[in-house]
């Protein structure tokens, strides 16, 4: 396997698995702490051609917030729900894909934004034949990103804003780009179940437009 070969392979899932298991995650806020709860999934897939890629989307225009932005699937935490049941109930409404937990490999740093929320990511593993559709209310495009594509020498992007100390986080990927907090959790995604290296996200800044 080269450094750009990500075949969707049982080793491969048993490799994530093992840095997920390995890395001490960590928590932002409680149950009862009065901030919103959100959950979002890096959902693994066969991109067709035998290789990893996760899934993506493009928000309709139509919604009330963050309308037309790139994204994870996910959405916000309901009540008597856990971040892991909210995540794939979100697969289930946003693009038709219908997992259990059993799909888990694992959790992600959770990561408090400028809006209020904490999300928490999760890593899932779709199996060989799993189909989706996108659901026209929430889900204008459903966007398939080859791993390989994160691999790159002039990503992620460190930039410097005047409204903050904190570094803006960007990730590329063929001709196109994400902003945090989504480039976040890609990130870490791509260093920690990728490449095994545990690193913190938490201090990562997001563009101003992405505030509120």
């Amino acid at each position: 396997m080269t450094s750009t070969d990500f075949p969707y392979t049982d080793a491969l899932r048993q490799r994530f698995t093992d840095h997920l298991t390995r890395f001490e995650r960590q928590v932002h806020g409680t149950p009862d702490d009065g901030l919103k709860h959100a959950a979002v999934t890096m959902t693994l897939i066969d991109d067709g051609t035998g290789q990893t890629a996760f899934i993506l989307t493009r928000r309709t225009p139509r919604l009330s917030s963050h309308a037309g932005q790139k994204a994870l699937p996910g959405g916000r935490v309901d009540a008597g729900e856990s971040a892991t049941q909210a995540g794939l109930r979100e697969l289930s409404e946003e693009i038709n894909l219908h997992l259990g937990e059993d799909a888990v490999l694992g959790l992600l740093d959770d990561y408090p934004t400028r809006s209020g929320y904490v999300i928490t990511p999760m890593v899932i593993w779709a199996g060989k034949g799993a189909t989706m559709s996108p659901n026209p209310d929430e889900v204008a495009k459903i966007m398939i990103i080859p791993l390989a594509d994160l691999i790159r020498p002039d990503s992620p992007e460190f930039i410097t804003i005047p409204e903050s100390d904190r570094p803006v986080l960007r990730v590329l990927f063929g001709d196109d780009q994400v902003n945090a907090p989504t480039a976040v959790v890609i990130y870490q995604f791509a260093e920690v179940v990728m490449a095994g290296r545990d690193i913190r996200v938490d201090h990562l800044e997001q563009p101003v437009f992405a505030w509120k």
